[in-house]
């Protein structure tokens, strides 16, 4: 849990991704508890080079080129060969990346009773406006998922 404000009612990182993406016409956000700690599983996620484009369908690769604190400045490169500078945020149990074309989102926090809470967002970014294309995104995060789930084992 993380207190935004002296006085102000904490939310978690997962409560934070739905807000964000609320915010984002189009959005989808897919949540499911894994039976792991949210150190392994944000472990894993938060491996950008390694883990993630094993995990996210889309990516065949990612590159991280700069780091300063929490802000993170990637390329990656899908599966179809397309490219994409994400520039944002990867901290303990958050990530959320944009670039011109893609929004990624990102989160995990234990759960009350064991396991982790993990919620992903994201897809294809309608340029120059806070959208993104609906079309396949919940069947790709549905799918992000479940290889997630597959890596932890």
């Amino acid at each position: 849990m993380t207190a935004y404000a002296s006085g102000a009612a904490a939310i978690d990182t997962v409560a934070r991704l739905r807000v964000m993406a609320a915010g984002v016409r189009g959005a989808r956000v897919v949540e499911r508890v894994v039976p792991a700690p949210v150190e392994r599983v944000w472990a894993l996620m938060s491996d950008l080079e390694g883990e993630f484009g094993r995990f996210q369908p889309d990516m065949r690769r990612v590159r991280v080129v700069r780091v300063a604190g929490d802000r993170v400045e990637a390329v990656a490169r899908s599966r179809w060969g397309l490219r994409a500078r994400l520039r944002g945020v990867l901290r303990p149990g958050w990530c959320w990346l944009q670039s011109r074309f893609l929004i990624i989102g990102m989160a995990a926090a234990p759960e009350p009773g064991g396991g982790t809470r993990v919620a992903l967002t994201g897809g294809v970014r309608v340029p120059g406006r806070a959208a993104v294309v609906p079309l396949g995104a919940a069947a790709e995060l549905a799918e992000a998922m479940a290889r997630l789930e597959a890596r932890l084992g």
